[in-house]
């Protein structure tokens, strides 16, 4: 039976396009990594180590968690759950062949990492690491991921509760006492001092970042056994997440397909009103919102700009270390920068949005098309959902720059430019997402250009010293309008953003509902394998 599984994703198309699509991506990542390690030496074989498994994080998130995830949406699973195979045999078949994919996709830089070890740059013990970390921190991202979604939502919600209280402990602990914790904890009994002590010291060093940095600093002989540990402990992390997802796939299915929908919000949930679809995209995203995400970047910008307003006379009781570290790494304008990327992703994930497939597409396009519905009512809907789950990001970007402002360390105008080219830039993503959405073109590969490879490809153009090229990018322009001296391609930058953006916008808005009725008289009724 589990042959049928890997049968059936190997003749899947669209599977196959995105297999084939993440391994050429991998390819050029590792190829990014060799430059790093042949510029820069060991250096650069520690930034490499945590790009790969950057990359593994984010290849499992859609191998394995993105499929996960989306199973149990389909009413057709209900024939394999009263088959004699059982739900979690479902599950774990599925899984598996992600685990597989996976496995594929981070071996495929098996041969130029062994050209690194023949070339004398990286010794052979560190292959295994380098493979091993990504695709482990990868399964548990997806499966964690699965998990997350499985659960019912009373647990979702508590977990919530959870999260938030521990949010709320780290900017504490880690973040505000800094370095001067020991001198917080002296007024506690000393087991719960030295506990509360060890616990911060042990997340910084096991995690899996700083456990593959120590790994290419350290001598393979000294770093083995925190390596073999961390390696351990998440294999049975991921056995515990495939036996979680596994038992609560049917109880999923069941909730999602047959429990009666129930609102607790009544009293502050708003009507439909005269734009349902609005509301109905509202709805959508607001399902799995990243609420704990928000809380953590808003925490840490909330006290970030605090400490960019007052200076030197931040508190010496206070920690002052990571601060300086966000300062090193870029200041205000790096960092403002990223949240507003983060702000966009929303945008320029348009396709999962409103569907996760295509049939789902065919279904849904199946009645809106009946309707008086027009590209204003679609743009309208997608704009609100977007706005929804990126504005808190954004939010807190605009805070730091106007921090920034308060402080001295850039002008007012300047303040007010990185807020313009961050607003051009979320409209372009979101105008170049919509124009995708209307033509049912996934989105992943559009997303990811847009959400990770312009911003990589600005930061590889600054190291490489042309400042300039990278101005001339969506988030280049965004990171230079708030700095001191930034080159002057940035305004070109930012003014063909818009333009484009304008352009884009128009031209997708005018040609949605038919580009939309072009797609679903190509796909309704044929056979699609995904």
């Amino acid at each position: 039976m589990l042959t049928a599984f890997f049968a059936q994703a190997a003749v899947s198309p669209g599977r196959q396009r995105t297999f084939r699509w993440l391994v050429g991506c991998h390819l050029g990542m590792v190829l990014g990594c060799v430059w790093c390690v042949l510029h820069f030496g060991r250096v650069g074989a520690l930034v490499a180590a945590c790009v790969l498994l950057t990359a593994g994080i984010v290849e499992g998130a859609m191998l394995i968690g993105w499929r996960l995830t989306q199973l149990p949406k389909s009413q057709a699973l209900e024939f394999l759950l009263v088959s004699p195979m059982r739900a979690g045999g479902v599950l774990l078949a599925e899984a598996c062949v992600g685990l597989g994919r996976l496995a594929l996709v981070t071996l495929s830089g098996l041969p130029v990492l062994v050209l690194l070890v023949n070339a004398g740059y990286l010794d052979l013990v560190d292959v295994a690491p380098l493979l091993a970390m990504p695709f482990t921190w990868g399964a548990i991202t997806g499966l964690s991921l699965t998990a997350w979604a499985y659960e019912p939502a009373a647990v979702r919600r508590w977990a919530e509760r959870f999260m938030f209280v521990m949010t709320v402990i780290y900017l504490v602990v880690g973040v505000l006492a800094g370095e001067h914790l020991a001198d917080w904890l002296k007024g506690l009994p000393a087991d719960i001092g030295q506990w509360c002590i060890e616990s911060v010291r042990a997340f910084h060093a096991y995690n899996p970042f700083a456990v593959i940095a120590y790994w290419i600093a350290e001598d393979p002989k000294i770093a083995w056994e925190r390596m073999a540990g961390v390696e351990a402990a998440s294999l049975c992390l991921v056995l515990l997440l495939l036996l979680r997802t596994a038992l609560r796939l049917r109880g999923h299915f069941h909730e999602r397909h047959y429990l009666p929908a129930t609102d607790r919000k009544k009293d502050r949930r708003q009507a439909p009103g005269d734009q349902p679809l609005s509301w109905w995209a509202v709805r959508r995203v607001t399902q799995y919102s990243g609420r704990v995400n928000l809380w953590l970047a808003g925490g840490f910008g909330l006290i970030y700009s605090l400490y960019t307003i007052m200076g030197p006379l931040w508190p010496n009781w206070l920690g002052r270390s990571v601060f300086q570290v966000f300062d090193r790494a870029g200041g205000v304008p790096l960092w403002a920068t990223a949240l507003t990327v983060l702000a966009a992703v929303p945008a320029a994930y348009q396709y999962g949005l409103w569907d996760s497939s295509a049939q789902d597409r065919c279904r849904r396009l199946e009645l809106l098309l009946l309707t008086s519905l027009g590209g204003v009512d679609y743009w309208r809907a997608a704009v609100l959902a977007a706005w929804r789950r990126g504005r808190g990001y954004l939010a807190i970007a605009v805070l730091l720059w106007a921090a920034a402002a308060i402080s001295g360390s850039i002008s007012p105008l300047r303040a007010l430019a990185g807020v313009a080219a961050g607003v051009v830039l979320w409209g372009l993503y979101f105008a170049l997402g919509f124009w995708a959405f209307s033509r049912g073109i996934q989105a992943n590969k559009l997303g990811l250009l847009l959400t990770v490879g312009f911003p990589l490809a600005a930061y590889c153009l600054v190291k490489l010293g042309w400042p300039t090229l990278s101005g001339l990018l969506p988030p280049g322009s965004v990171y230079y309008a708030a700095t001191p001296a930034p080159p002057w391609t940035w305004s070109i930058g930012a003014a063909t953003g818009a333009i484009f953006m304008l352009v884009t916008a128009r031209w997708a808005m005018r040609r949605c509902e038919t580009e939309l009725r072009h797609w679903y008289s190509e796909h309704h009724g044929s056979m699609v394998l995904d």
